[in-house]
């Protein structure tokens, strides 16, 4: 269902051309992702969006779980008949969001216990539930529940959220179910390059082996 089939390379910058498969069309990459926050991009019609180009959306699986709510898009047929939009979507697990809003959440192995930022109510997410979320989302593409740790952070705390965000890698992948969607991981370590690269390296060991042979 999901391949990525490499184009053409550079050998002097190591850039290259590709193209990603999905259930919902093909995105030639390098690719700009139009971002639809809460299932729209504001001021601009999915006819609009076809119209100059773009071929995939990017949506936040934090910000539609706070509102309009999990059991609305699932009810509306999933976001993309929510939203109108027929080509691929990504959604973004709410890593970011957890790091942006750090006054109103707490961290630990388990998951993140967070208030949200529209009425204080209290929730919690884990690596499991926001790949189910995404799941009933019915997307393409899917990011897996990280820890973004500050650009200052000290390297044991990016090491730590470097462990952290692998556990939570593995615990996204043995939670998923649907074969039509694919699960992407963010690199994390802050601003050590050792730590990235083990990061990328650990993440590409993991979820780089697709169902059905497909390649990434």
């Amino acid at each position: 269902m999901f391949h990525f089939t490499v184009i053409q390379k550079d050998s002097s910058t190591h850039a290259r051309l590709g193209t990603l498969t999905t259930a919902h069309g093909s995105v030639q990459t390098p690719a700009f992702m139009p971002v639809a926050t809460q299932g729209t991009v504001k001021a601009t019609t999915p006819r609009e969006l076809r119209e100059i180009g773009a071929e995939i959306i990017l949506a936040n699986a934090y910000h539609l779980y706070l509102r309009p709510g999990v059991e609305l898009v699932e009810q509306a047929g999933g976001l993309h008949r929510f939203m109108g939009w027929s080509g691929p979507i990504l959604t973004d697990s709410g890593g970011y969001q957890v790091f942006s809003l750090k006054a109103l959440c707490r961290v630990s192995e388990e998951g993140v216990h967070f208030r949200s930022h529209l009425d204080g109510s209290a929730h919690f997410l884990t690596p499991e539930t926001v790949v189910h979320m995404q799941e009933r989302f019915g997307v393409d593409i899917a990011m897996v529940l990280d820890e973004c740790v500050p650009g200052l952070a000290s390297y044991s705390e990016a090491a730590r959220a470097t462990i952290r965000t692998t556990h939570w890698a593995e615990r996204a992948l043995s939670a998923q179910t649907r074969t039509d969607q694919v699960l992407f991981g963010i690199v994390q370590g802050g601003i050590f390059p050792d730590l990235r690269e083990r990061s990328a390296g650990e993440l590409v060991s993991l979820l780089g082996q697709r169902r059905e042979g497909d390649a990434v």
